[in-house]
C-alpha cells in the first residue's frame, strides 16, 4: 500500500482526490481549516490529519518534523494547497502571499520531507492554464510584490509550480505538474479579481465538479503514464504553457531565488 501525502486537502480536488484513492492508499492529509480538514480525513478513513496554514513557514516546518517524526517513506507528495487573493499582502515571513502558498511552501514542504522519499517517489503539482494565460515572470520581482495584480500573480505562482516540477527533474526526482480544470470552488472568492465573477456568479456554470477536478489528480497520483519534469492539461495530455517554462536558465533561477527567499 503506498503512503501518500495531499496538501489543500479539506475541500476542492484534494477532498474528492482523496475520497477516490481511499482504501488501498495510506493517505495522510494537509489542510489549513482544522474541522473541514478532520472531517475529510473521518470520511476517506485516512491515517493521518494535519493541520497547517501555508501564510507561516513556521507552520509548514512544524508540519515537516510531525510528519517525519510519525512516517518513514512517502510514496506521492500532491503539492497541491493553493489560491488566488487579493494584494499584494506581505506575509510575517516578508513574501508576497500569492507566492507563498502556491509556490514557497510547496517548495520548502517538499525539501523537508526529502529523507521520506524513495528513488521512485513521486512529486505531484498542482498547477494551472493561469500559467500560460497571465504569467509574466521575472527574477527580480520573483514574488510579484511590486508589479502585483491577483490574476498576475497566481500566473506567475502556477508558472513556479511548474519550474519547480522541472527543477526536482533536474535533481532526480519524479515530479509532474498539471492543470485540473477550470473546477467550481470558492477559490477567488476573497479576491478583488475580475476573476471571481466566474467563480461567484451563475457564469461557473461553465466550470466543472470538484469531483471531476479530483479525478485529474487522481490520475496524477496513480499512474506512471506521464513524463518526469513536463506540465499537463486536463485531459492527461502534454498541456501548452508558457513559453518561459522550457528555459532552463529561468528552471535555476527559481529555485535559487526561492532558497533565498526562505533565508536558507
Amino acid at each position: 500500500m503506498r503512503t501518500v501525502l495531499i496538501t489543500g486537502a479539506s475541500d476542492g480536488i484534494g477532498a474528492a482526490a482523496a475520497a477516490r484513492l481511499a482504501g488501498d492508499h495510506r493517505l495522510i492529509l494537509v489542510g489549513r481549516n482544522p474541522e473541514k480538514t478532520r472531517a475529510v480525513a473521518e470520511r476517506v478513513g485516512a491515517d493521518g490529519v494535519f493541520v497547517a496554514d501555508f501564510a507561516q513557514l513556521d507552520q509548514v516546518r512544524g508540519l515537516a518534523a510531525e510528519i517525519t517524526g510519525r512516517y518513514d517513506r512517502i510514496d506521492v507528495l500532491a503539492n497541491n494547497a493553493g489560491g488566488l487573493f487579493s494584494g499584494p499582502t506581505i506575509t510575517v515571513d516578508g513574501v508576497e502571499l500569492t507566492f507563498q502558498v502556491n509556490h514557497l511552501a510547496a517548495f520548502l514542504l517538499t525539501d523537508l520531507l526529502r529523507p521520506l522519499f524513495t528513488p521512485d517517489t513521486a512529486v505531484v503539482n498542482t498547477s494551472s492554464v493561469a500559467a500560460r494565460l497571465f504569467s509574466s515572470f521575472r527574477v527580480d520581482d520573483l514574488d510579484t510584490s511590486r508589479r502585483y495584480r491577483p490574476e498576475r500573480a497566481y500566473g506567475n505562482a502556477k508558472l513556479a509550480n511548474i519550474l519547480f516540477t522541472k527543477g526536482l527533474h533536474a535533481r532526480g526526482i519524479r515530479s509532474v505538474a498539471f492543470h485540473p480544470g477550470n473546477v467550481a470552488t470558492s477559490f477567488a472568492s476573497d479576491t478583488t479579481s475580475p476573476l471571481r465573477w466566474l467563480y461567484t456568479t451563475v457564469l461557473n456554470r461553465s466550470l466543472i465538479t470538484p469531483e471531476a477536478g479530483g479525478s485529474t489528480l487522481e490520475f496524477f497520483i496513480r499512474s506512471d503514464a506521464w513524463q518526469s519534469g513536463e506540465y499537463y492539461g486536463s485531459d492527461h495530455r502534454p498541456g501548452r504553457t508558457a513559453r518561459k517554462a522550457a528555459d532552463p536558465a529561468l528552471v535555476e533561477a527559481l529555485w535559487s531565488g526561492s532558497e533565498r527567499l526562505l533565508r536558507r
